[in-house]
């Protein structure tokens, strides 16, 4: 606990950031917040500002450096349409369970209600994409609703808190004092494992010929990775993963057999409804992995280890619970399970494999066609960087390209909005990422549509001098929107042809260098060059335009109808 005599609320603010360990914020200044920048003026030399260039890219930004780093991000926006702008960064934390806290300045208390100047109910709006959120009109409130703020954020299931402070509460003084937040009554962020449920869940497992593990973000979250590594090792269990899972376990490791869900691999999810048990880790059955919930697993028996007990039976009916941070839940685990092997089930997905290379990879991989292909991009960049890149993609098909096909082999690596599927967060979040990690390569994977809702944060970069490689895959469409037109919308393309600028003069116009490749002679050494540039790069791929992403599950369908074209 620290103390200090009568101080403004806007300085509290700045020292309540101070208390929880914060070096680092993203935001966008403005009227109702000015008192709480004033004094970040004041503390420059402790806690640096990262002027974006729109809310929503601080938020994302937040992100990218919460997901590398492990810490919280913080956002600082002001009232009205800037506290509204972060509106859909925190829905994507929200549901990508990303700790982050924002700070909203707002009208004086007298105004509240009057429908004032850039006057907005930031709590009303927010409540239903916050874990957390509460206006203070006090200073007196700001030390405690900011150390809950922290508290909330990170602890348990992690997510976004907001917490709006009016004018006239920045600019009053008050007594500090700081107490860190370490419980809440009635709040009970990680459950209490059963010790009955473990043993019970190494029973099935013990007993299982066919078993599959499906993992995802809560490995990574709940920093389980060894302890997921050990786990799978002793059993023998091939393990398949959520795109939020991704680079919890090596992509080379024998027992990661690929990625489940809607462009996931071919033999994860043709057995999954083969499976006699499946083992779900951290990850929440969401529709993209699932598929056609009255098809899913139904001849399995289905362990679900999950630290929000929200989740469980929410979309599937588990035959067993396991409550609690899956890095305490198998570290016990481990001392039940039997040491096996499944080597001929390991071989089904194999089999499968060899099938969906022959089918699809190869080709895309290493194609004969005129056009370039994503996948090959993505090829290069994994033999340029050895693995060991951060890779951050936007949504549409070279995001599921890039996590199909990019290698990983440490943690917190794909950096992706998975649950939203928000276009125009790579950028920001790349920004953020390199902030986090600054010794790691970190790649963005973009497309020309993505590209162009947030490129104004190559602002940032050129202001920052932040080394980001930015690689946009220019197939002048709408890619994933006119992929489901030609399947299932008979090739009416309605508003998905892009007619782009020029990228490259864009770019310069940032003073960021910039290569624009067209031809596959080209590729090898210009990704080489992009990596060994020690500041931003910027690089325009152009792929073939009516490329498609397969496997593909249709909507509705169950995963094991799966097409391979």
């Amino acid at each position: 606990m620290s103390k200090l005599k009568k101080i403004s609320g806007a300085e509290a603010v700045i020292r309540c950031l101070l208390e929880e360990g914060v070096d680092l914020i993203y935001g966008y200044p403005g009227g109702a917040i000015m008192p709480i920048y004033d004094e970040l003026y004041k503390f420059e030399d402790k806690l640096k500002h990262i002027l974006t260039r729109h809310e929503q890219g601080a938020t994302h930004a937040a992100q990218g450096y919460s997901r590398v780093s492990g810490k919280i991000g913080v956002v600082t926006a002001t009232s009205g349409p800037g506290a509204t702008n972060l509106v859909t960064g925190i829905a994507d934390a929200q549901i990508d369970s990303t700790p982050m806290v924002c700070i909203t300045g707002q009208v004086a208390s007298n105004l509240l209600g009057s429908d004032a100047f850039q006057e907005i109910d930031i709590i009303g709006i927010s409540s239903p994409v916050t874990k957390w959120n509460c206006q203070i009109t006090k200073a007196a409130d700001i030390p405690i609703v900011l150390s809950k703020a922290f508290y909330i954020a990170k602890s348990g299931r992690p997510g976004p808190v907001l917490v709006d402070i009016t004018k006239d509460a920045q600019f009053e003084l008050m007594d500090f004092k700081y107490k860190k937040c370490n419980s809440i009554r009635s709040y009970n962020p990680v459950p209490n494992y059963s010790i009955n449920s473990i043993k019970e869940a190494a029973k099935l497992i013990n007993a299982a010929k066919k078993p599959l593990i499906v993992w995802g973000q809560g490995v990574i979250l709940g920093e389980a990775e060894n302890e997921f590594k050990s786990f799978i090792e002793k059993t023998g269990i091939p393990a398949a993963w959520t795109i939020l899972g991704l680079s919890g376990l090596p992509t080379d490791h024998p027992l990661n057999v690929g990625m489940v869900g809607m462009h996931g691999n071919y033999g994860p999810n043709m057995l999954t409804n083969d499976c006699d048990l499946l083992l779900a880790i951290g990850m929440r059955f969401d529709d993209r992995v699932t598929g056609n919930l009255n098809s899913y697993a139904k001849q399995a028996k289905i362990i679900h280890f999950e630290i929000d007990p929200a989740e469980i039976n929410k979309n599937v009916e588990v035959d067993l619970p396991v409550l609690g941070n899956v890095k305490q839940t198998l570290d016990e685990l481990l001392n039940y399970v039997d040491k096996k092997s499944h080597s001929k089930w390991l071989n089904k997905f194999e089999s499968y494999y060899k099938k969906e290379y022959n089918k699809v990879i190869k080709d895309e991989l290493f194609p004969t066609k005129k056009g370039l292909t994503m996948a090959e991009v993505i090829k290069e960049i994994n033999n340029a960087s050895k693995g060991d890149a951060i890779i951050v993609t936007d949504v549409g098909q070279h995001q599921m390209v890039a996590c199909r096909y990019a290698k990983f082999n440490q943690s917190k690596s794909n950096v992706t909005s998975g649950g939203l599927g928000t276009m125009g967060f790579a950028l920001p979040a790349a920004i953020g990422s390199k902030m986090g990690a600054p010794k790691r390569e970190v790649v963005a994977i973009i497309g020309d549509g993505g590209y162009q809702m947030t490129i104004q944060e190559l602002g940032t970069i050129f202001q920052y001098g932040c080394a980001v490689k930015i690689v946009v895959l220019n197939n002048e469409f709408l890619g994933m929107v006119r992929q489901w037109q030609e399947m299932f919308f008979e090739n009416r393309y309605a508003s998905t042809e892009m007619i782009n600028p020029d990228f490259i003069t864009i770019a310069k116009g940032y003073n960021i260098p910039a290569k624009k490749v067209e031809k596959r002679k080209d590729l090898k050494s210009s990704v080489k060059q992009m990596i060994d540039s020690k500041g931003p790069f910027f690089l325009e791929v152009r792929v073939q335009k009516e490329d498609n992403v397969f496997p593909m599950i249709p909507t509705g369908a169950s995963v094991s109808e799966i097409r391979l074209e």
